[in-house]
C-alpha cells in the first residue's frame, strides 16, 4: 500500500469519528435542551396549581367574611345622587 493511500485512509477514518462523535454530541445536547422545557412544563403547571389553590382559598374566606358581615357596595346610588344635586345648583 502506498503512503498517499495510508493516508487517505487515516484521514477518512479520522474523519468518520470525527463526524460520528459530532452527531451523538448533537443528540445528547437536542435530548438535554428537550428535558429542560419538559421540566419548565412542569414548573409553570405546579405554580398555576398552587394559584389556583390559593385562588380557591381566598374565595371560601370571602364566602365565610360575607355570612359574617354585611358588605355594601362602593358604588351606590346616594353618591351619584349628591353628584346630581350639586349639578343642578
Amino acid at each position: 500500500m502506498s503512503r498517499a493511500s495510508k493516508f487517505t485512509l487515516a484521514a477518512t477514518g479520522l474523519a468518520t469519528m470525527g463526524i460520528v462523535s459530532f452527531v451523538h454530541w448533537a443528540q445528547e445536547a437536542d435530548r438535554a435542551a428537550m428535558h429542560k422545557g419538559v421540566e419548565r412544563d412542569m414548573e409553570k403547571q405546579r405554580v398555576r396549581l398552587e394559584r389556583q389553590a390559593e385562588f380557591e382559598m381566598q374565595k371560601a374566606l370571602e364566602q365565610e367574611y360575607l355570612k359574617l358581615q354585611t358588605v355594601h357596595s362602593t358604588t351606590d346610588d346616594s353618591s351619584t345622587s349628591s353628584q346630581n344635586t350639586n349639578l343642578k345648583s
